[in-house]
């Protein structure tokens, strides 16, 4: 770690990370330094039991609660190993708040309960990541169609709208694209790697997809007194805002590119919203509308 790193990291100056460095190799810490490197520990020195303050531990704890409900079974049990192993080196009073506090904290994801979420290929994918591989995949692009195969170079991951995505090159497409994690069957990592490509980054991808604008491009009309009904659901389908449009009625603003997904949840909400914009969501309800019709004749 180089001292600009260490100095920011404490909010510290250089001056003092210097003089620390050297107290520390004073009382027989083994620390090495690089140039354009910086200071390093040597492999044989092990350091003292690493100690958790209360609430250090108790951030331990939501992050177990997420990791339950956001993950696949395999990150489950690897994280699960990993916070048992914390767990162990935790004072008898941490391990104590942090059972009391167990059963306390829930998160609340109905996705969890999926089937395709039991494997989203996340330490895969990260493996994939990290080494630049190629990656083939067997993707359902969408409801009822049939999965295609996919060879793509992965970008990164990013969980939005309640569901974990790949950003990856798709060399079927010949451009980049948002891969759904639930919605890949079948992933396998190839041997070939792609490191000399110059891949736009994590961020750049995000700008330029509109991956989450923050820009409103639907609005829902709502009674006033039917508000009650959809404040508990709406901020899982990306709500931004809302304002008075009359005296009797709210309209609330959201930002989210599943057009489809966003019908389904204004059709369990019944009778209770009124979609003002945009037309594309009007048709889709039209069709769900017109199948459920057809259902009960």
């Amino acid at each position: 770690m180089k001292a600009s790193e260490i100095a920011e990291r404490f909010d510290i100056s250089l001056r003092t990370v210097y003089r620390d460095i050297r107290a520390l190799e004073e009382s027989g810490v083994p620390i090495g330094s690089e140039a354009g490197v910086g200071y390093f520990l040597m492999d044989n020195y092990k350091l003292p039991p690493v100690m958790f303050s209360k609430d250090e531990a108790s951030a331990l704890l939501f992050g177990e609660k997420l990791i339950e409900k956001m993950s696949d079974d395999r990150m489950k049990s690897d994280f699960c190993s990993a916070i048992t192993k914390i767990k162990a080196i935790l004072k008898p009073e941490e391990k104590d708040r942090l059972e009391k506090l167990h059963n306390h904290i829930s998160v609340l994801n109905y996705n969890s309960s999926n089937n395709s979420y039991n494997q989203l290929f996340l330490n895969e994918i990260q493996q994939a990541l990290v080494s630049k591989q190629v990656v083939e995949i067997d993707y359902q692009a969408g409801y009822g169609a049939p999965p295609t195969k996919r060879l793509v170079e992965p970008i990164g991951l990013c969980n939005y709208h309640r569901r974990w995505h790949l950003f990856a090159w798709c060399r079927l497409r010949e451009e980049y694209r948002d891969f759904r994690l639930d919605r890949i069957q079948n992933l396998k990592i190839l041997d070939e790697n792609y490191k000399g490509k110059q891949h736009i980054s994590l961020e750049e991808f995000i700008r330029q997809m509109n991956v989450i604008t923050g820009e409103p491009n639907i609005s829902l009309l709502v009674k006033n007194e039917n508000i009650r009904a959809v404040s508990d659901s709406k901020y899982w389908y990306g709500f931004i805002g809302d304002e008075a449009a009359d005296e009797n009625t709210t309209r609330l603003h959201f930002s989210n590119n599943e057009i489809r997904g966003f019908a389904t949840w204004i059709i369990s909400s019944g009778s209770m919203a009124q979609v003002e914009e945009p037309e594309e969501l009007k048709v889709i309800l039209a069709e769900f509308i017109s199948r459920i019709i057809e259902n009960y004749q």
